[in-house]
């Protein structure tokens, strides 16, 4: 490098830019004596400091650029990847939340069953005045030799309800073509210690007291004599399960029901039943089969049930049938009956274990128009969007047992339509 060469370099390295650009030294010099320059990250020679100056300095511009961008990006990442962390812990604890509100909602919360629940209320009754003490020991001594024996204690049991149909029917009611009833049944009505969820045991109730009413069911029932208690009865179906019914229903409750608020529905219906050797079958109404939402094939179907020959029968038949299991989401409640009008329009006869025993009761002391509203449903207050029923009508061998509980493996029902 001549003298020249050197003076440049030497004015560059001056204006702060030493590591931006060198002069390249195995380059040969030009013509006129000029030094040449090398770009340090592209390689590009150039003889014109100042054009080198400006192409290093855009260099150093764009890897700028690329660091703020990289930067941002970074940032953006960083955020979308907290969101979605956030979103995520929002919808696990949301699903937590509802899960132990389906839980309390059905009972599988472990917060005790029917005793714990009775002796709880009978002391908020006393709490508030509404309990004498001497009362609350009394009925808690009851409470216990009732649990003891596993019989209920029947005092929300109201009996004579469909006698007094009958003879309601039979001599009043002129707008009435024909009526049939169930085999007598029982009300049974939820007590302080079922209160919000015992509608499905005390239906199996109401169903149990006409079953034991017919001489046809009465081997199938000798082990079980008197209408049991809450607590029993989950202990029956615990039984069942054991035998193999329902596997899937069983593990839905981890097998357990004593000592909980569990609500049961259809399918512990059946499966106890059957495993009484009772023949019965599950009908699902799963859709809408009328205007508005409202499902008059069930009606028809019910009707079916209590007689396949509607003309020229009596205006009242007292039948042999037992009554039918009702399920909708939520609640259940029991067929006893089912009217047909002279405007040919049908109207269940339903007993509902909401419904207080004082209340039916009052059906015992005169019947009319205006009482009968406690059991009469037409076909426009029947809209949920599905409802189950269970009827019982004949027994079962020891084999078709069997075979019903290989078939209870993989839970089917009767579909309508």
């Amino acid at each position: 490098m001549d003298v020249s060469g050197k003076a440049l370099q030497g004015q560059w390295l001056s204006q702060g830019v030493s590591s931006a650009a060198a002069p390249a030294s195995s380059s040969p010099a030009p013509e006129n004596g000029q030094g040449l320059y090398e770009c340090p990250m592209c390689h590009l020679v150039c003889t014109e400091y100042p054009v080198i100056q400006e192409h290093v300095e855009l260099h150093l511009e764009e890897c700028s650029f690329l660091e703020r961008n990289l930067s941002d990006l970074e940032l953006a990442k960083h955020l979308q990847h907290e969101e979605d962390r956030q979103r995520r812990e929002a919808a696990a604890r949301q699903e937590r939340e509802d899960f132990q509100k389906l839980q309390q909602q059905y009972g599988l919360d472990g917060s005790g069953g029917y005793k714990q629940q009775s002796l709880k209320n009978m002391e908020k009754e006393v709490a508030w005045g509404r309990m004498q003490p001497s009362e609350y020991h009394k009925r808690k001594a009851g409470m216990m030799e009732s649990l003891a024996f596993g019989i209920d204690d029947g005092k929300t049991k109201t009996s004579g309800i469909t006698e007094a149909l009958c003879h309601y029917y039979q001599n009043e009611c002129k707008d009435i073509k024909h009526v049939w009833l169930s085999m007598g049944v029982d009300h049974f009505h939820c007590s302080l210690g079922d209160k919000g969820w015992g509608c499905g045991y005390r239906n199996f109730q109401m169903l149990l007291s006409s079953l034991m009413r017919n001489s046809a069911y009465k081997d199938c029932l000798k082990d079980n004599s008197s209408i049991p208690c809450i607590p029993k009865i989950q202990s029956l179906i615990e039984d069942a399960w054991r035998e193999g019914f329902d596997p899937q229903g069983a593990s839905h409750f981890n097998s357990k029901l004593q000592g909980t608020k569990a609500w049961i529905g259809a399918c512990e219906i059946y499966s106890l039943l059957t495993s009484f050797r009772l023949k019965c079958q599950i009908i699902d109404f799963h859709q809408s089969t009328g205007p508005s939402g409202t499902h008059p094939r069930l009606f028809e179907w019910v009707l079916n049930y209590y007689s396949s020959d509607k003309e020229g029968c009596a205006k009242v038949v007292c039948t042999s049938k037992p009554p039918i299991y009702l399920q909708h989401q939520g609640h259940s409640r029991t067929i006893i009956g089912i009217e047909e009008r002279k405007n040919r329009t049908l109207c269940l006869l339903i007993f509902d274990p909401g419904c207080p025993s004082q209340e039916m009761q009052k059906l015992l002391k005169g019947i009319d128009g205006n009482s009968l509203r406690l059991l009469r449903r037409f076909v426009g207050s029947l809209k949920h969007k599905q409802y189950q029923l269970v009827s019982t009508d004949d027994v079962l061998s020891e084999e078709e047992k069997m075979a019903r509980r290989q078939a209870s493996q993989c839970f089917t029902a009767q579909r309508i339509p």
